[in-house]
């Protein structure tokens, strides 16, 4: 076995270019303060999280919502990365307590939070009692819905982990496409703005929403996962969750011939959602143009994964921007000792150093 691999440039012919809020460092610092009050890790973990600049990503993905909106952008990924590495070490059973917890306190978020519940609920509360203060009433609903089946997917995925399930190609794509929490990640682009169901559950709508979140199951991040970055970090920890070992699996490829087929079918993705662009009916002079900026916070996503994939530490240590021009990945070795063994106090985030 070969002691690189080579990542394929995805995102090329992609129209949305890089932009960052010029709020980033503000609103960084404020978010990152707020989570470290609720002591979610021990240091060493702590300093593998911060390397991973959760809040970059967010301001890649919201690059021209106001102040406001984009700290709330930096709080929900804090969150779903948070409930990310908590739900990571447990079992499905423990998992279904976590997602009862957030879905509770995400529909709740005026309601306290019972003493001695894991930090998750209150975590959860305090960032959408802030959110639903600069959102309308449909996309609040919208958000709640969204992240709701998030986290039940998160669940589904921990069942998966469990019982060593390898699905299809096709089975893990969908299943993917929920459990990155992508929809939920659309929204605080969008959260003035006001999209009747009508419109917002339309089948051409829908499927422009599914298309971007299989680019970024393909190809880039959300906890919300990066398939093509993350599998180095994931075969790593012997985590087969990952869409190249499932093409590997079911096709009976090697690693070079699953990245092809991976890029390949990027391509493939990328022209189904500039096509479908082209076939979104109207919805009247009042709806359209909320239409239009939901789709282009929706279509700035994979570009804004992509770049935080080289420009966090998360996936490449220190090596992401170098990697960014190489295209070439040092392959990592196993981890012997798995962190799923550990309880939830002791929460183990991985310093990725290539």
């Amino acid at each position: 076995m070969t002691d690189t691999f080579y990542i394929p440039k995805t995102m090329d012919n992609w129209p949305w270019q890089r932009a960052i809020n010029p709020h980033y460092d503000e609103m960084k610092a404020e978010s990152d303060v707020w989570l470290k009050s609720f002591k979610p890790f021990n240091e060493q973990s702590q300093i593998a999280f911060d390397k991973g600049d959760t809040t970059r990503l967010a301001a890649l993905a919201y690059p021209y919502v106001p102040k406001d909106h984009l700290r709330i952008g930096c709080d929900f990924m804090n969150l779903s990365f948070l409930f990310d590495e908590y739900t990571d070490v447990e079992d499905a059973g423990v998992v279904r307590e976590m997602a009862d917890i957030v879905i509770d306190a995400i529909h709740h978020p005026d309601k306290p939070r019972p003493e001695g519940e894991v930090l998750l609920g209150e975590v959860a509360r305090q960032f959408w009692a802030r959110g639903i203060q600069a959102c309308t009433v449909t996309a609040r609903k919208h958000f709640e819905d969204a992240y709701t089946d998030f986290v039940n997917a998160v669940y589904v995925q921990a069942l998966d982990r469990d019982m060593n399930r390898l699905r299809t190609v096709e089975s893990y794509i969908k299943t993917r496409r929920e459990n990155i929490g992508a929809q939920a990640a659309y929204m605080p682009a969008v959260l003035a703005i006001d999209i009747p169901d009508e419109a917002y559950y339309h089948p051409a709508v829908v499927e422009l929403c599914n298309l971007c979140a299989d680019l970024l199951v393909l190809g880039n991040a959300h906890n919300f996962p990066q398939d093509l970055a993350s599998y180095n970090k994931e075969q790593a920890a012997g985590d087969q969750y990952n869409i190249l070992t499932v093409v590997m699996n079911q096709f009976g490829y090697s690693l070079d011939e699953a990245l092809k087929w991976v890029a390949d079918y990027h391509e493939e993705v990328e022209a189904r959602f500039l096509d479908g662009m082209k076939r979104l009916p109207s919805f009247g002079p009042d709806i359209d143009p909320q239409l239009q900026q939901y789709i282009q916070a929706i279509a700035m996503w994979p570009r804004a994964n992509d770049c935080w994939n080289f420009e966090s530490g998360r996936y490449f240590g220190s090596k992401g921007l170098e990697i960014q021009k190489t295209r070439i990945v040092p392959i990592m070795p196993k981890v012997i000792d798995d962190h799923r063994t550990l309880r939830r106090e002791d929460v183990v985030v991985p310093l990725v150093d290539l």
